[in-house]
């Protein structure tokens, strides 16, 4: 919106000129949705708690979390509030790929929402099954994979990290290609969301990589420079994923430990989704296996450790699944868990960077 306002005044104020760089206007974008967090962040964590809206703990996880009872959830509603206002104040609306990026984002944070409201103020146990909370992530996954490939500037190639001659093009397989991107992110950061700030850290991480990875492509010469697919239209992108981290930091401020709020299922599902789609619009999608790494064990352990236990009839690999649990209940403080899986985050993501040379 400041965008379509206030750039064509740029003919006669030159000051405006500035909105055109997309570099200015994802720091602007980073900026307004981290302090949209941080001022809105009491109001909605003493909303939260006035309507009971507060974290079930399982009866089988971890003792050291049942102090945990009853602190606000559904923070991601906040997260996910930043990010809009914020793509919608300094983003080019004009851009096919921002309104792709929101509608996943704002899709499933419905579904997480439809989650969250069944478990915690309609008290079912489980809320959405977990056949119907995939079912209703994949319809939405595939109508986002047809409409990219509908799309006439989109390449249905996949990029093979490292090797830059060689780039399959799948045709209209891409679709459940995307699909199964999309949903495996979504569900593996949802699987990460155990520890305070645990899941969010990783979040500003890989939207920080991915921010460059959108701008990079979506610039010509440098996409040239560097051998990887360039995007018409991919560079507005990084604006999306600054404004991610931005709220991802604003988040943090409450949800570090000992955290004052957790983001739910209304956090952690748009949230994983629109990094999968970020990583498909880019052309950097297995890619998303290293930036997205920590997710990505966080998510095999569980596979592992249920396949595992079924195979040998009650036998674990783990003390318990996801695999920050097996920490804690080796008598690690929470802190220590936390900060290492960030750092385990941020070498992944380096390597990640490193790419864009090596090939």
């Amino acid at each position: 919106m400041l965008y379509h306002l206030l750039y064509p005044l740029h003919k006669t104020i030159s000051a405006f000129n500035v909105f055109q760089y997309i570099t200015f206007r994802t720091i602007y974008a980073s900026l307004t949705a981290l302090l949209i967090c941080f001022f809105l962040g009491p109001w909605v964590i003493k909303i939260l708690g006035s309507k009971q809206v507060r974290q079930h703990i399982r009866e089988d996880g971890p003792k050291t979390h049942h102090k945990k009872a009853g602190t606000p959830t559904m923070g991601g509603t906040l997260i996910i509030f930043s990010i809009v206002v914020s793509i919608l104040l300094w983003t080019n609306l004009t851009n096919f790929y921002v309104w792709i990026v929101l509608l996943v984002t704002i899709g499933y944070s419905i579904i997480g929402f439809i989650d969250d409201y069944l478990m915690l103020i309609k008290k079912r146990s489980k809320g959405l099954s977990m056949q119907s909370k995939i079912l209703m992530q994949s319809l939405f996954a595939i109508a986002v994979g047809i409409l990219l490939c509908l799309h006439s500037d989109f390449s249905t190639h996949v990029t093979i990290p490292f090797l830059k001659n060689i780039s399959p093009d799948i045709g209209w397989g891409y679709v459940f290609f995307a699909a199964f991107v999309i949903v495996g992110t979504s569900n593996a950061v949802n699987l990460t969301d155990g520890l305070d700030g645990l899941a969010i850290g990783p979040v500003i991480i890989a939207a920080s990589t991915y921010m460059v990875f959108a701008y990079v492509a979506g610039h010509v010469r440098i996409a040239d420079y560097l051998q990887i697919n360039y995007v018409s239209g991919s560079g507005e992108i990084a604006v999306f994923c600054g404004a991610l981290a931005g709220a991802g930091l604003g988040f943090l401020w409450f949800n570090t430990y000992p955290a004052q709020i957790f983001m739910g299922d209304v956090g952690s599902l748009p949230i994983g989704a629109a990094l999968g789609t970020v990583a498909v619009i880019t052309k950097q999608e297995i890619l998303l296996v290293f930036v997205g790494g920590l997710f990505v064990i966080e998510a095999l352990s569980v596979i592992f450790q249920v396949g595992f236990f079924k195979v040998t009839n009650g036998r674990r690999i783990f003390k318990m699944a996801p695999l920050h649990h097996h920490f804690e209940l080796k008598g690690w403080p929470e802190p220590k868990i936390i900060v290492r899986f960030w750092i385990i985050a941020i070498m992944l993501a380096l390597i990640s960077l490193s790419t864009l040379k090596i090939r």
